[in-house]
């Protein structure tokens, strides 16, 4: 560890103790074993198997069958949304991931919804994998199927939660473990100066109140970066723009080789920023590991990772400290409980990646409130005005401290406008 960073973890926690007070935020990212994990990896292997062969979806909770008799993909506007009905009158709606629904929704009613009718509901997560092999469908791996069956997955939950009066986070899980979530402010943004990345920044902690933020390193998949040494002077400008009591972390979106992201790892160490994310392309697995291996900065990934098979890879490896599995692109919280599990056993971090379309956030604060290893932060990305939508239970807004309160009513705990969906139209192949 660079003496930089050393001194200043060892004096922030000394201070800690002294004062009785919780280590740095920006230390909670350190938790999880940099290096030399327990046991064998024969060891850790059989560790993931079985967990993997536990159940998620508590289908316990429902005695009697439920048969899926309808499913509809509706659109109104720009927005894509699922309605499931059981044949004893039981409905459900989600919000799909609406940019990749315009383009995946052929895969949807064709080759995804024809599967689950007459379908038991309650048989959830054997239906999942069995769907892939209908149609063939595992030969388009990735966000191809795995939206389309997450769009379904969340009406289905949608419906058990109101038939069991439950949130959806305790259909996977015994209890709520995050009833409030705080954000962190994310900046999208590359091919502008680092001077304006930091004004944007200032604009949009401004509004969201944030007390962590993260922003984009490199030219994006191996892409030149552009203005050409953006990265290097960015990383120091933020933390002398925003201060020490800020978390930074910042996300390279697969931008470098090993060789170049390690020397960018160590300049992100010596400035105290909490996590590096995607240094090497997401599918470079070993190449993430030799990384991992070179820094103290914990290592994140797995946005785009469609494989669960892959995450147990690169956990049982150690190549992740923190695991960021999509709730749309990997395919719903059933198989995103699979993998937050399997880091839990290491000691490892879930911050979970959503979309910025729809509702999609919401959906990604329910699984946060069932998992006991969530980061400190996680990412708010503004709703779609378009959709109407209403929550008793929360503003789905980040308060004056950065927090949002996670949805409490039935389901996913919105109600959508039933005009708006009176509206749609039923989508077809």
């Amino acid at each position: 560890m660079p003496p930089s960073r050393r001194s200043f973890l060892t004096s922030a926690f000394a201070t800690a103790a002294a004062t009785n007070l919780p280590r740095p935020l920006h230390a909670q990212f350190l938790s999880a074993p940099r290096h030399g994990l327990p046991g064998t990896l024969n060891e850790r292997y059989a560790k993931l198997d079985a967990i993997l062969a536990q159940p998620v979806f508590k289908r316990e909770l429902f005695k009697d069958p439920v048969i899926i008799e309808s499913i509809e993909l509706l659109r109104n506007k720009k927005e894509y949304l699922c309605r499931v009905r059981s044949k004893d009158g039981h409905e459900g709606i989600s919000v799909s991931n609406s940019a990749q629904m315009s383009v995946l929704y052929p895969i949807f009613v064709k080759h995804i919804a024809p599967f689950y009718i007459g379908k038991d509901a309650r048989d959830l997560e054997f239906l999942i994998p069995e769907s892939t092999v209908y149609a063939n469908n595992y030969k388009a791996q990735g966000l191809a199927i795995w939206v389309p069956i997450a769009t379904l997955e969340f009406a289905l939950l949608d419906m058990f939660g109101k038939i069991a009066n439950r949130p959806i986070g305790l259909l996977i899980s015994d209890k709520i473990y995050n009833s409030k979530i705080s954000v962190y402010q994310a900046n999208g943004e590359r091919g502008i100066s680092a001077e304006e990345t930091i004004e944007h920044l200032k604009r949009e902690v401004a509004i969201s109140n944030a007390k962590a933020i993260k922003f984009k390193l490199g030219g994006r998949m191996s892409h030149k970066e552009t203005p050409e040494g953006r990265s290097e002077k960015l990383i120091p400008l933020v933390r002398k723009t925003f201060g020490d009591q800020m978390i930074i972390s910042a996300d390279a979106n697969g931008s470098y080789t090993p060789a170049q992201a390690i020397p960018i790892g160590k300049l992100m160490q010596e400035y105290k920023y909490a996590f590096f994310e995607e240094p090497v392309p997401f599918d470079w697995y070993e190449e993430t590991k030799q990384v991992a291996d070179a820094l103290e900065i914990p290592i994140a990934g797995g946005e785009q990772e469609p494989s669960t098979h892959n995450f147990r890879w690169l956990i049982a490896n150690g190549a992740l400290s923190i695991v960021q599995q999509d709730m749309f692109y990997f395919g719903g919280m059933v198989r995103c409980m699979q993998v937050a599990r399997m880091a839990n056993a290491f000691g490892k971090q879930c911050i979970p990646h959503i979309s910025a379309t729809g509702l999609g956030y919401v959906y990604m604060m329910h699984f946060i409130s069932a998992i006991p290893n969530s980061g400190p932060y996680h990412e708010f990305k503004e709703f779609n005005n378009d959709l109407p939508w209403h929550c008793s239970t929360s503003t789905l807004r980040s308060d004056s401290n950065g927090v949002i309160q996670v949805p409490t009513g039935p389901g996913f705990g919105v109600d959508i406008d039933p005009d708006f969906i009176r509206k749609a139209t039923v989508v077809s192949a």
